[in-house]
């Protein structure tokens, strides 16, 4: 059948290209203005459900970020793609929106090109600038330099790679950074504070770039080919952006700040479709490098408020990022001036086999087995130096999983012989990789058999030995609801191996339970701050492994809608002081998860990806398990 346009569609080039010409003309947007995000107002549920029932048309509205660069002035817009008219242009004082991606690059080629630069590195003896790679990042508010108070800044790491071809990262320039101004390009400042006496290591990845001498060593066998076929094609379905597969039904999205989304996921129960999640999505990642030297204490990283996962993603290829039946979605962004673009094959959407789903061996009837079968949805993003691998999976016993791989090139610094550094891990010679952390947090906006929630800590107990427990065997579950947002602020307890459950207490099913999906607290790690660092108070978003909030419209950024350059106590600090009523409601839950990168030599030169994940599983909300009816394998395919 046709794909019929959705609501909830991203907008399309033709969209972007309106949004730009009706600025353009409505408040004079065009040369000497970057457009930092356009992306779709998606409708409330209401008007959604509205749609889906009858096609009630929904207005096509676009939310838009634009700075003027000779007065650094920002502005946020709201546009009617439907009307073709501009609802609003509104002056937001004194903060930076998200750094684009043409900056970064003019930032780099500006800098390779000034005479103090030039000058600077030739005091370091690089005189060759087609090896010179300057890699700029954003500046924390309580990090600005008061003279540059107001601007819009960024400040430069330096790397030099050995030859044409080789890895920059292996390169360090340390004690050298220079400090610009992305609305002009000026250079405002030199810090050049130390040298390193460049050390003899082995950074490449490249297989041409790699010494002979090493790859004559390895002594791996190649591997035989592993293809996976399905000969009558894939058992899902995807009608433009909604994707159904196996009882699931959910409609897949895409934002220049978030990535890939997910919408309106829902299972069908012998016939009646059950809401689950009106939206998924990662709303924040923090990456603070634990290391306070010239070099890095600068370095805290918001790779979503900063820049844009969007921005970043890349397209995939198959049999190299992707493996099986593939079907790809593309999508669209824009540059800053701008202009859509198209990223070919940015949302990779397969099947995979997961082993054995469940298994019985019985002594008189034998074995009853069956497959795992889950669909996977993923996207990919280059950060610089890092990438970051999303995956989400939906199973077919109701489960929910959420992964990401971090892979890419650790930073480093050199060491003078006979220094150390005790805040990173020596992975070469005289190279050491400063101990980080990555901190992501996932926006869920769970509709459990409908918006009305209450979210429980679920926590495990002893039951005190006494006479109706003489033995000090028996457990118990407590469930505590949560019913303020002061009560929602959640650290995991591995004591009680807590977790948390989002039930819809109007509800109950046949067996008389009340439908609920547990968020299981997988990849959780404390933030190792002291409470009055002034880093931690720009991203409180990481005091706690878990948030819940009313929803509201326009809280969708937990350390703040204006990241870059911002101060503390932004998004859900601010949002939370008022303590709203937070049970049975309609509730998102903001939780955060990642990686305490104690860095290792087996992390270089190239990391292998570090894997985390967590879990939303049904609690109650089946009567049984969904996965009952799985067919089992044909008898012609078990040897």
């Amino acid at each position: 059948m046709p794909h019929t346009f959705h609501p909830l569609d991203p907008l399309t080039a033709d969209e972007i290209d309106t949004v730009t010409r009706l600025l353009a003309d409505a408040h004079g947007v065009g040369a000497g203005w970057r457009y930092a995000g356009i992306a779709l107002r998606e409708p409330s549920k209401a008007d959604i459900s509205a749609f889906d029932a009858d096609g009630t048309p929904c207005e096509r509205l676009a939310d838009v970020l634009v700075f003027e660069r000779a007065t650094n002035r920002t502005y946020k817009a709201r546009v009617s793609v439907s009307a073709g008219s501009v609802v609003s242009f509104e002056h937001v004082p004194d903060v930076q929106t998200n750094v684009t991606v043409d900056e970064w690059e003019e930032a780099d080629a500006a800098l390779r090109r000034n005479p103090e630069v030039i000058a600077a590195l030739a005091g370091r003896g690089i005189t060759d600038l087609d090896l010179v790679f300057m890699d700029t990042w954003t500046y924390a508010g309580v990090l600005v330099p008061p003279e540059y108070a107001g601007r819009r800044i960024g400040w430069t790491d330096t790397w030099v790679r050995a030859a044409a071809g080789a890895n920059p990262y292996a390169g360090p320039v340390n004690g050298l950074h220079f400090v610009i101004d992305l609305n002009t390009m000026e250079l405002l400042r030199i810090e050049d504070t130390f040298t390193v006496q460049r050390p003899e290591i082995m950074g490449e990845y490249v297989p041409r770039m790699v010494p002979e001498s090493i790859r004559a060593a390895s002594t791996r066998p190649p591997l035989q080919p592993l293809d996976i076929t399905q000969a009558g094609g894939p058992s899902f379905t995807l009608d433009g952006n909604k994707l159904t597969w196996q009882n699931w039904s959910l409609r897949v999205g895409f934002n220049p700040r978030e990535g890939m989304t997910l919408h309106t996921v829902s299972y069908n129960d012998n016939g009646r479709q059950r809401s689950i999640a009106h939206r998924l999505s990662f709303a924040e990642m923090v990456v603070p490098y634990r290391d306070h030297c010239d070099d890095h204490f600068r370095r805290t990283a918001f790779d979503i408020g900063e820049w844009g996962l969007g921005f970043m993603t890349t397209s995939l290829t198959l049999g190299c990022d992707c493996l099986g039946e593939i079907r790809y979605l593309d999508a669209v962004i824009h540059d800053s001036a701008g202009r859509p673009k198209t990223i070919e094959n940015a949302i990779c959407i397969h099947e995979e086999d997961n082993a054995v789903l469940w298994k019985h061996v019985d002594h008189h009837d034998g074995a009853q087995v069956r497959r795992m079968r889950r669909l996977t949805v993923s996207f990919h993003v280059t950060v610089a130096n890092y990438e970051y691998l999303t995956y989400w999976r939906f199973y077919t016993d109701g489960n929910i999983e959420c992964e990401v791989r971090a892979t890419g090139i650790m930073v480093v610094s050199h060491l003078n012989p006979g220094e150390s550094n005790p805040h990173g891990t020596i992975v070469d010679n005289r190279t050491y990789a400063p101990l980080h952390q990555h901190f992501l947090t996932a926006r869920m906006d769970l509709d459990i058999d409908g918006t009305a929630n209450t979210v429980y800590r679920s926590d495990t107990e002893i039951e005190p030995v006494g006479p109706d427990n003489p033995y000090g065997l028996s457990l118990r579950q407590v469930n505590t609801p949560l019913r303020t947002e002061a009560e929602g602020k959640q650290n995991p307890d591995y004591a009680t191996q807590r977790s948390w459950k989002v039930v819809n207490d109007n509800v109950r099913t046949p067996i008389g339970a009340h439908p609920a999906y547990k968020l299981s607290p997988s990849g959780a790690f404390p933030p190792m701050f002291a409470d009055d660092s002034p880093i931690l108070g720009r991203c409180e978003v990481i005091k706690h492994t878990l948030w819940v909030t009313p929803n509201a419209d326009d809280e969708r950024w937990p350390a703040g809608e204006f990241v870059n350059q911002g101060g503390p106590g932004m998004g859900l600090p601010e949002w939370t002081k008022a303590n709203r009523n937070i049970e049975n409601t309609d509730v998102v839950l903001w939780y955060t998860f990642g990686i305490h990168h104690v860095t290792r030599p087996e992390d270089w030169p190239i990391m292998p990806v570090d894997v985390v994940s967590f879990w939303l599983k049904p609690f109650g909300f089946f009567d049984r398990t969904p996965a009952l009816d799985v067919a089992p394998t044909p008898a012609k395919c078990c040897r």
